[in-house]
């Protein structure tokens, strides 16, 4: 069965009015992806999950699809039809295994590595984790993804209560949890990124030293607490994850620009002492302990 397939550009902020439209005219699947010459929107409001100001919207039809009358509901929803509408014909494939050919086995640290189902581990002897990309975020392909999992490999959370706050795909505490974490706790204001964590930790084997909870929950007492989300969030969560972390317990900051190290490190200080950040690709880890004070 062919398709049929239309793309275009808009803002981000009407996004939602499109997906509406292109759904109410019979789309299969919506999504969207960074436009050319976006940019990033690193810091979004509370709630907001969007990464660009820009975005490119792609839909999929049956291909006998009234391609009329989906340029009208579009239309009628956006004012007018995109400048840059585009229709085109894609033959048929697997598409839920389409993102395959850009996402191979990784390796981060010392014996720990990503594998998409489907795909033969390259070291079988490994610590591998089992994982499709999905609705949540996170895959290990990200710099400040891959930092956080270069940590964990290279001193494991065996026997320790950790905690992943702002879980997305849940990669971070699936690791942990292989690795020979007791417990994790993962944390998300998205519920699909808690329907995500749950998922991918059942299909590793996992999930019954995993705990799913709603930020504003009380935490545990944590041995170890991770966070990968944005300088601003983490600076202002520093309450929070300080008082999760027992004294001498670790602290991995992640999805921090270089150029914000400096005000996300004194957001923890004088409770965390830290070693010096390790960056990649313009982003930084932080690595701290929690003081005796």
């Amino acid at each position: 069965m062919a398709w049929h397939q239309v793309a275009f550009e808009l803002a981000a902020d009407r996004v939602g009015l499109a997906e509406a439209a292109l759904e109410a005219g019979g789309a299969e699947a919506v999504t969207w992806g960074e436009a050319a010459g976006s940019a990033a929107v690193l810091e979004p409001p509370p709630g907001e999950t969007r990464l660009w100001d820009h975005v490119r919207i792609e839909a999929l039809f049956p291909a006998d699809a009234d391609r009329a009358a989906i340029r009208r509901v579009v239309a009628a929803a956006l004012g007018a039809l995109p400048a840059d509408w585009q229709e085109s014909t894609l033959a048929d494939q697997p598409w839920e295994r389409a993102w395959l050919d850009h996402f191979q086995p990784q390796p981060f640290g010392t014996g720990l590595w990503v594998v998409p189902w489907g795909m033969s581990p390259p070291d079988p002897e490994a610590v591998n984790i089992r994982l499709d990309p999905g609705l949540a975020f996170g895959t290990g392909t990200h710099p400040s993804t891959a930092l956080c999992l270069e940590a964990l490999a290279a001193e494991p959370p065996v026997g320790e209560t950790v905690i992943d706050y702002g879980c997305g795909s849940g990669v971070l505490a699936v690791a942990a949890l292989l690795l020979g974490a007791e417990r994790v706790v993962a944390v998300d204001n998205d519920p699909q990124a808690g329907t995500a964590t749950r998922d991918n930790a059942e299909r590793n084997g996992v999930a019954d030293r995993l705990e799913v909870l709603e930020p504003g929950a009380p935490l545990p007492e944590a041995d170890r607490v991770l966070a990968n989300i944005l300088a601003g969030v983490l600076q202002s969560l520093a309450p929070t994850l300080i008082g999760a972390l027992r004294t001498g317990g670790r602290l991995t900051l992640a999805g921090i620009l270089a150029e914000q190290a400096d005000a996300v490190r004194a957001a923890y200080q004088p409770a965390c002492r830290f070693a010096p950040a390790v960056a990649r690709d313009g982003w930084v880890r932080l690595d701290g302990e929690r003081r005796a004070l």
